[in-house]
């Protein structure tokens, strides 16, 4: 498939599926409805397959924007269509990707009213969020960024519980506000570098000062999007209200839109207001893991209770990616995309029950063992998941963060870990009061385990949870390179002279680039000194070097020179595809 524009169709394919199933748009009834829900999956299902293609022409050994497509939009503005993908968007194009089928699937049944608007409503949403996480182009991301929530607000709106209106008009206010300065720090960059082109700002520095208020901006758009406290009101209401598909990618995609927009952003282009914040980020989200936790052992509705557990789960999200460290920042990765799998699947869960007895309440259940042993076990699987269970990949995000954590704050790692222990402690609650116990309520005797097409639903998610937890070695091997590249720019700008860059442990210590991995690739005939060096030992060059083969990037190259001296410059030269740097 050389030479198509894999990453445009993938954006635009379920675009085409929604304007098939309004080209189809008939008088309502049976066929219509079952013609869009059909169609709905067949372009969800080839979009999916469409991302497990870029994976597999993806070279998670570069750290440059990979599978772009380019071309001038407006070109009197400066302003193109550019999109593009590296080991930090990627995972999350599939996430999404693979929760839209899910979601229709779980729709099946239980949407029966304006059916066909309800699938092109998903399938619309599905362009916004591959589009959002792949643009790079400024002007293109806000569009993406911004569309998400017309479809969400529509599905909570129209499809969604007694109080639809309320929630549907308290996300949409609370999200698009908090987006206002986020455009207006946009259009600031915009005519600071001349162009909206993404990458282009990434590579321009700004002053101190301005960094202070472009990431302020920036920040009350992305931590409404996570949500952090205390901006995480409108959630509770959002799920409580929402039709389970709905909550499905709520919880699993467009929570992880914040957490993306801070690893894009605020880190690479505001490093010194990043670093200046991390205090107050690291306070907040401690709040948010404690309080948030409290909250959710408090409630009587299940919905709200994984409402509340999100939240605290986010907030081990924004606690690694301010690390700056390679742990760190790799655990919230992988965190976001074991959060989408395992909160996807307990609003799943609470569904499946919903549809039979049509109460969230939790004092409606009780034994549910004795007449849905399959659900059980599936909800066994994904509440330990999420309480950190090793072998499932919610302990493999966590364990990340903690780890990257504690080289940087022994006492925010404390305080993070008893997040873990009170999420035991509401999830294990919850799940003894609905699965165990006696059955006496009258109405659940009757009540029937999942049928095969709820078990196709969950399969896989069962088999990303559990893989991600034995094996995470391809996703974290995915995002290796370009965590890697954000790090050396944070620190690079930092510390022009070098020497936190060497004297610190929050660079490029990572088992998977070992000088008998790397060298070998990318080695010519550097100086024997050089090569027995500590640094070289630690791990700590490997880094700079891989970011100093990127050719758009002269200054790490004269970085470099000026640690070492202008006779490392045929040992840079060597560096890359062959060509003299």
């Amino acid at each position: 498939m050389a030479g198509l524009p894999l990453l445009s169709m993938t954006i635009f394919l379920p675009l085409l599926g929604a304007l098939a199933i309004f080209l189809n748009w008939g008088n309502g009834g049976i066929a219509q409805a079952n013609n869009a829900r059909w169609v709905a999956l067949w372009a969800s299902l080839v979009t999916l397959g469409l991302t497990l293609t870029l994976c597999g022409n993806f070279d998670s050994t570069s750290s440059n924007f990979q599978l772009e497509d380019k071309f001038q939009w407006m070109p009197l503005l400066n302003v193109g269509y550019h999109v593009g993908v590296d080991g930090i968007s990627l995972p999350l194009i599939v996430l999404s990707a693979l929760l839209i089928p899910v979601s229709i699937l779980a729709s099946w049944t239980s949407i029966e009213e304006r059916v066909a608007e309800y699938m092109i409503a998903f399938l619309v949403l599905e362009t916004m969020l591959i589009g959002m996480f792949s643009a790079l182009d400024f002007i293109l991301f806000y569009i993406f960024f911004e569309g998400v929530l017309i479809p969400m607000f529509l599905i909570i709106g129209i499809w969604g519980g007694p109080n639809r209106v309320y929630a549907a008009f308290k996300f949409f206010l609370y999200t698009l506000l908090g987006s206002v300065l986020s455009l207006i720090a946009i259009i600031y960059v915009y005519f600071e570098v001349g162009s909206s082109d993404i990458p282009l700002a990434l590579t321009t520095p700004f002053s101190p000062e301005i960094q202070i208020w472009l990431w302020i901006a920036f920040f009350a758009s992305f931590a409404v999007k996570i949500p952090m406290w205390p901006l995480h009101t409108w959630l509770p209401d959002a799920h409580v209200e929402a039709p389970t598909a709905g909550s499905v990618i709520l919880a699993g995609v467009l929570l992880k839109m914040g957490g993306y927009g801070f690893i894009r952003f605020s880190i690479p282009m505001f490093p010194e207001a990043s670093a200046y914040f991390t205090p107050f980020i690291f306070t907040l989200s401690i709040i948010a893991i404690i309080y948030t936790s409290l909250v959710a052992l408090a409630q009587k509705d299940m919905k709200k209770l994984i409402a509340y557990s999100s939240v605290a789960h986010m907030g081990f999200v924004t606690l690694g990616i301010f690390t700056v460290d390679a742990q760190g920042m790799q655990g919230a990765i992988t965190q976001m995309v074991s959060h989408g799998l395992i909160s996807a699947a307990l609003f799943l869960c609470v569904g499946v029950v919903y549809d039979r007895i049509h109460s969230r309440e939790i004092a409606d259940y009780g034994g549910l063992v004795h007449r849905m042993p399959r659900y059980a076990a599936v909800f066994m699987v994904f509440m330990l998941a999420s309480v950190g269970l090793p072998g499932t990949s919610g302990f493999v995000g966590e364990f990340l963060v903690l780890l990257g954590t504690y080289q940087i704050n022994t006492w925010v790692t404390t305080l993070a870990s008893t997040g873990m222990v009170l999420g035991a402690a509401y999830a294990l609650w919850l799940y003894r009061r609905v699965i165990f116990g006696v059955l006496q309520k009258p109405k659940l005797k009757a009540i029937v385990d999942l049928h095969w097409r709820e078990n196709l639903v969950f399969s896989p998610l069962l088999a990303g949870t559990l893989i991600l937890g034995f094996y995470p070695m391809p996703l974290l091997t995915m995002i290796d390179t370009s965590v890697a590249n954000v790090i050396d720019q944070y620190n690079i700008a930092l510390d022009p002279e070098g020497e936190r860059f060497f004297k610190t442990k929050k660079s490029m210590e990572m088992a998977s680039y070992h000088q008998t991995n790397f060298f070998p690739k990318h080695y010519c005939e550097a100086p024997k000194a050089l090569k027995q060096s500590k640094m070289v030992q630690d791990n700590r060059l490997s880094g700079l070097l891989r970011f100093a083969r990127n050719d758009n990037n002269l200054l790490n190259l004269k970085y470099f020179i000026k640690m070492f001296g202008d006779e490392q410059w045929p040992y840079i030269s060597c560096i890359g595809n062959g060509s003299e740097a």
